[in-house]
């Protein structure tokens, strides 16, 4: 059971694309604007990805990130989280350079390779679509999203020489015994921060009966050195996090994740979801944790110890 709740905003994320929201951001000012206005709104965590201001396509170099990283950081308390997932078809390389160099608190870490298939995301395509956006959407169903045991290994080894704590990003059972297996080599220290995903189409499906799978599954793996979270997928979202935060766990809301407010009505901003979250955690009797208190909880090594 979590002593408060951390919220997660994941702002921007590498799945969905400008023509599905005029919300998204995608300009680096824009991404700077909506982490400040999500850490606002109570969000301890922000997850962060970039994208090319252009085209609205991700982009995972350093250069790019450096763009927002120290503008957040400057106006916000929140711990800034960067993407090791970065975009669809990247190679490790790549998704690996902007944590390498900027040696955040917290780095995001798939725990498995696994068939990763937003295509039906596709439909939500409308207006002025990009000539990038259709194919790269409807490609994911040919494509092997690859985190085999050595690159997970280099990650966690490459990162945490930097201080780096992670949020491990685990889409199926198996990738909770993959993390097991790292705990087990002395490779990752507790407490590990466990973000369990539903409703990405192959991976774990999103329904509860799966989360109180999940969850008791990391239970029995981690006992007391876990702090677990709830990622629902799609219009999954709330009601997926709020059942975590009910089971004593911590939430992930953004736009990266979901698009919508409520049923039919895109989210104004990242900001208007975690509001929303908060006022359910608030009426749920639930207390919201602080950035610093979000720190103390993950053991991470604190803003001044980051290359940004």
């Amino acid at each position: 059971m979590a002593d408060k709740v951390i919220i997660t905003c994941a702002v921007t994320g590498s799945i969905h694309t400008p023509s599905m929201s005029p919300h998204l951001p995608v300009t680096p000012d824009q991404i700077a604007a909506a982490s400040v206005e999500a850490a606002e709104a109570g969000a301890a965590v922000i997850h962060l990805h970039a994208r090319d201001p252009e085209t609205g396509r991700p982009e995972q170099t350093p250069e790019r990130y450096m763009e927002f990283l120290p503008r957040i950081k400057q106006q916000t308390g929140a711990i800034l989280n960067i993407t090791t997932g970065g975009g669809l078809g990247m190679s490790l390389d790549e998704r690996l350079a902007p944590a390498l160099q900027a040696a955040p608190e917290l780095a995001s870490m798939n725990m498995g390779s696994f068939n990763f298939n937003i295509s039906a995301a596709a439909r939500a395509l409308k207006g002025d679509v990009q000539g990038w956006e259709r194919p790269y959407i409807e490609g994911s169903k040919d494509l092997i999203m690859s985190n085999t045991f050595v690159q997970i290994e280099r990650g966690m080894r490459e990162l945490g020489d930097k201080g780096t704590k992670f949020e491990f990003e685990c889409y199926d059972a198996g990738h909770l015994y993959n993390l097991a297996h790292f705990a087990d080599m002395g490779l990752i220290k507790p407490p590990f921060f466990v973000q369990c995903i539903f409703g990405i189409t192959g991976g774990i499906g999103p329904d509860p009966e799966n989360l109180m799978f999940m969850k008791s599954t990391a239970d029995r793996l981690f006992g007391r050195d876990y702090r677990f979270s709830v990622l629902g997928a799609g219009r999954h979202q709330f009601s997926l996090v709020t059942m975590g935060a009910i089971m004593g766990g911590n939430v992930r809301v953004g736009l990266e994740d979901n698009l919508y407010l409520a049923k039919g009505e895109l989210a104004p901003s990242n900001a208007a979801q975690v509001a929303k979250i908060r006022r359910i955690l608030n009426e749920l009797g639930l207390e919201v944790a602080t950035p610093d208190e979000a720190r103390a909880m993950l053991g991470t090594k604190g803003a001044d110890q980051v290359n940004f």
